[in-house]
């Protein structure tokens, strides 16, 4: 099987020397591309470097909502200079999280729209994240997200609502390995099963959300553990294993703009 791990935090601390050997086990395990995530102007600065470096990763530049509060029109800039790199294939991780508010909500709402302006300037592909914000993440992306909207909903956890809204915009919906937790993934194993094959991606959003069994042997997720996460959801889902690899890797290749060699 040939895998594509859409949302990953190589640059995280939590794999300290260990990431280059966290690459090659992905390799050995079919990953075949991995893109490596931007929540500030550092750390997409280093995922473009390790897309630079690394001929299956690629990157995403953007600011969380997290780090909002830090972020500047100069920033902004500074990352669309960054997302003219050639591994740069994507604008993110961008959206509003209402649960832990570590930027007021007004200033979220401010520099999610204006990096949903600046990519679609850019003409590139956007990351989203979102958590508790009470439908107006929705509501944010329905009045500024031109239709059909490219990107991806990272980390879906919603409902059934968000689900057919987010598939009507035209975005792609990422599964993570929640869907393999016994209680927590009860409500994604029910919904997964109406997404459309095309608009499916698999994650690990490595360092975290590590997928059971390998939980249970591994703190740490990586994005090897990709397959962990397609096999739950092909079971779910009722397909073969082989065919839903091939499909959420040639849906990742076709909403980031990539080629493989032997399609050049």
């Amino acid at each position: 099987m040939h895998l594509f791990d859409s949302h990953c935090h190589l640059d995280s601390a939590i794999f300290g020397n260990d990431a280059a050997a966290a690459l090659q086990r992905a390799a050995q395990a079919g990953v075949v591309g991995m893109m490596a995530i931007g929540i500030d102007l550092e750390s997409s600065r280093q995922a473009a470097s390790l897309a630079a470096t690394h001929p299956r990763v690629y990157a995403a530049a953007g600011v969380h909502p997290h780090d909002a509060s830090h972020c500047t029109a100069q920033t902004l800039d500074m990352l669309t200079e960054l997302a003219q790199q050639p591994g740069v294939r994507a604008w993110g991780e961008i959206g509003l999280d209402f649960n832990r508010m570590y930027s007021p909500a007004p200033v979220q709402e401010k520099w999610f729209i204006r990096q949903i302006e600046r990519a679609g300037q850019m003409n590139l592909p956007l990351v989203f994240h979102e958590r508790d914000s009470q439908g107006r993440f929705l509501q944010l992306l329905q009045q500024t997200c031109k239709s059909p909207c490219r990107g991806v909903v990272h980390c879906f956890s919603g409902n059934a609502r968000e689900r057919d809204a987010y598939l009507e915009l035209g975005l792609h919906i990422g599964i993570t390995g929640i869907i393999t937790l016994k209680q927590r993934g009860a409500d994604l194993r029910r919904l997964v099963g109406a997404i459309p094959d095309e608009r499916l991606l698999v994650e690990t959003d490595a360092p975290f959300l590590t997928p059971t069994p390998d939980r249970n042997k591994y703190r740490r997720n990586e994005p090897a553990f990709v397959k962990t996460v397609l096999l739950k959801l092909a079971a779910v889902r009722d397909q073969d294993p082989a065919q839903l690899a091939a499909i959420t890797t040639a849906n990742a290749r076709r909403l980031f703009g990539i080629v493989c060699k032997s399609e050049k």
